[in-house]
């Protein structure tokens, strides 16, 4: 049976790492770091991960202000908003949630974030230090990835990783985060490759991130595979109180007995997305402010 990675119980350790940072500089009589959160509409899945942001700031000391939009907001409003955060230097960091109403281009939004302040790191400036010898803000989940198989000791050095999914937020950057830092080989897919089968079974370490519940089947992934499922969606559910439940792009019941490794879907990768907003948030405020 594999072993769990527990998501869940690294973001707790690196919570506990940054409150620590957090009050040395409060008893030196500095402020605390300042996030940012810009909030679009009143969607139930972005309502919940913003809440989970907040919480994460309130536990380790950080100030944060949500500033909250109806979902009719213009695109030139939200970029003024923006130019005000840039601007304001007593905010650290910012993040604008995703996913943004279709009116309102993402790559336009991205574009005037001033890349220091971009502690989601989607900046075109942060995406690119991820190849350099001094990384700058890593994108919030591919950095909670690597940490995560860091602090259990995972080893990445001459494997062969195999990543599903091709997106700017998860997939690209975590491609090139684990040719850099976890000097693997890397063969980059996504849920439309021609015999995908073939691929994630040569994997030694499989990360998937395409939100598509059950796309990477037993069959699919060779025996002592370390696998990362990023996937997070959810499915109706009638025995649920909440009428749906959070599934990953693997088929964890089947796949974990042949896995050395394998993260949860809840309790995996998502806390670490956070605590992973948290650090850059926390690198963001040491390299303005101290």
């Amino acid at each position: 049976m594999a072993t769990l990675l527990d998501g869940k119980k690294i973001a707790n350790e690196i919570q506990s790492e940054v409150a620590q940072r957090v009050l040395e500089y409060k008893n030196h009589n500095k402020r605390a770091p300042h996030l940012g959160i810009i909030l679009i509409g009143e969607e139930g899945a972005s309502n919940t991960y913003v809440n989970g942001k907040i919480n994460a700031c309130k536990a380790v000391g950080f100030e944060y202000t949500l500033l909250q939009f109806a979902v009719t907001i213009t695109e030139g409003k939200l970029l003024k908003q923006i130019e005000q955060l840039n601007k304001d230097d007593d905010i650290d960091g910012f993040i604008v949630q995703l996913p943004l109403p279709k009116h309102i281009s993402v790559d336009q939004i991205t574009t005037l974030i001033d890349s220091k302040k971009d502690v989601d790191g989607f900046t075109n400036h942060n995406f690119g230090s991820i190849v350099s010898h001094q990384p700058l803000l890593l994108p919030a989940t591919p950095f909670g990835v690597i940490e995560l198989l860091k602090r259990y000791k995972v080893k990445t050095k001459g494997k062969h990783c195999v990543i599903v999914g091709a997106s700017r937020i998860v997939g690209a950057p975590m491609s090139l985060i684990m040719v850099k830092q976890g000097q693997s080989t890397v063969t980059i897919c996504h849920k439309f490759t021609r015999d995908l089968a073939e691929h994630t079974r040569r994997a030694d370490i499989l990360i998937v991130a395409v939100g598509e519940p059950g796309l990477i089947t037993t069959d699919m992934v060779k025996s002592g595979a370390v696998v990362i499922d990023v996937g997070i969606t959810r499915v109706p559910d009638t025995t649920k109180k909440s009428g749906f439940r959070l599934s990953g792009d693997v088929d964890f019941e089947n796949i974990a007995p042949k896995c050395s490794f394998i993260t949860p879907v809840p309790g995996g990768v998502g806390p670490l997305t956070i605590a992973s907003l948290l650090l850059n948030t926390l690198k963001a405020y040491e390299q303005q402010y101290t």
